[in-house]
């Protein structure tokens, strides 16, 4: 018999009833290290004060309009990002499965309204995760997320990652925009290096397609930057975002110049919760917060110490571990055992990771992790490769 939450994940058999800063309590009283964060989403930990009291004060004043009326918690949020990034302008979504299907409308759209309707394919790569609605798994194009939902949207070319020579031939003046994401989360925590990513918006402006990031999971400081293509120096024309956005509230939003975001006028798109004022209290309060350059500069110093932890851990576990990878707090252990494996094992040592593609277990702490934290991150995780070792490398 179907169960009644429809089994569409292999669900661990945890069961959390609170938390507070990287801590979860299970409903067992144990209680876990938090170095998934809800796959990147709790940017500032559980039960934050700060984000607490934001939706507190508004949960008592307002909860929803809809977008047929102004909403000032969303005007006063999307002026914040639009003075901290390349953006002009901003619509807000639940999630960034919803972010995906507006950047590829918008794409569309904006060559639509030049007379170029035909000009429709976009390049993705090889790895990439951009959601599960049927545009965003067409656009990632692969197989354990396409099988049996055919037929696929069409449009999308799929490239290798980080083959240059196909890129540059595929890219031409028939290419309506890239979407990429500056480091796969989903696909094994893999940065593009920076001279790629800027190589790449100067094939993009030499052709003319749009450059879309995907930066649902490697933005919001997650990366040392407020957005992980700042790195590079570069800034796109279209932006995905979501996750650390809303810290925990279903909160995404696509930014973009006002070139690409002017063809979407009234009627173009909507959506009846996106912006609502409870997310956006939330997401305001965030981005006061993890906007700061002194805030930034922390994850800076800690994303560097925790890796500099991880380096020392494969060493001592050179079976286990195959190496470190990963930017600023987006960190990945590339595993020889199975990545699960590793991950259950963390999970007998009182810490929670998350499993990526090409055998990685992600480690996303919140940002504001501290540095007793990551010391007893560093000790479970040391069990944890302890009891996932090969048995003839045991201690």
């Amino acid at each position: 018999m179907i169960p009644a939450v429809l089994p569409t994940y292999n669900r661990t058999p945890l069961s959390f009833v609170s938390g507070e800063g990287c801590w979860l309590r299970e409903e067992s009283g144990r209680h876990y290290l938090d170095f998934g964060a809800g796959i990147g989403v709790n940017a500032l930990g559980h039960a934050n004060p700060a984000l607490v009291e934001a939706l507190t004060a508004q949960a008592e004043k307002l909860w929803h309009v809809s977008n047929l009326y102004r909403i000032p918690q969303q005007e006063r949020l999307a002026e914040l990002l639009v003075d901290q990034t390349f953006a002009d302008t901003v619509f807000f979504t639940n999630s960034g499965t919803e972010a995906a299907e507006l950047a590829i409308k918008m794409v569309r759209k904006y060559w639509h309204d030049r007379g170029e309707s035909a000009r429709s394919r976009i390049l993705t790569f090889e790895g990439a995760f951009h959601g599960r609605s049927t545009a965003a798994i067409a656009a990632a194009g692969a197989e354990k997320l396409t099988a049996g939902f055919g037929p696929l949207m069409p449009g999308f070319e799929t490239l290798g990652w980080g083959d240059h020579d196909a890129l540059h031939a595929a890219l031409d003046e028939t290419v309506a925009a890239v979407m990429i994401e500056p480091i796969q989360g989903e696909g094994g925590i893999r940065p593009l290096p920076d001279a790629c990513l800027k190589g790449l918006r100067e094939l993009c402006d030499r052709t003319g397609a749009l450059l879309v990031l995907d930066e649902v999971q490697c933005g919001m400081g997650r990366s040392g930057r407020l957005f992980a293509h700042e790195w590079a120096g570069i800034a796109p024309d279209i932006m995905l975002v979501a996750k650390g956005i809303g810290g925990g509230f279903p909160l995404g939003a696509v930014l973009a110049t006002e070139a690409a975001g002017a063809p979407m006028g009234a009627g173009t798109h909507g959506s009846t919760y996106g912006g609502n004022p409870l997310g956006c209290a939330v997401g305001a309060k965030i981005m006061e917060i993890v906007a700061d350059e002194a805030f930034l500069a922390e994850v800076r110093r800690k994303a560097g110490a925790l890796r500099q932890k991880l380096e020392g851990l494969a060493a001592s576990h050179p079976d286990v571990i195959e190496g470190v990878r990963g930017t600023g707090l987006m960190l990945g252990l590339k595993c020889r055992v199975t990545n699960t494996d590793f991950v259950k094992a963390g999970h007998d040592a009182g810490i929670l990771t998350v499993p990526a593609a090409e055998n990685v277990v992600r480690v996303l702490p919140p940002l504001n992790v501290t540095d007793a934290e990551m010391d007893e991150a560093l000790a479970r995780l040391d069990r944890a490769a302890l009891a996932a070792a090969p048995d003839g490398a045991r201690g």
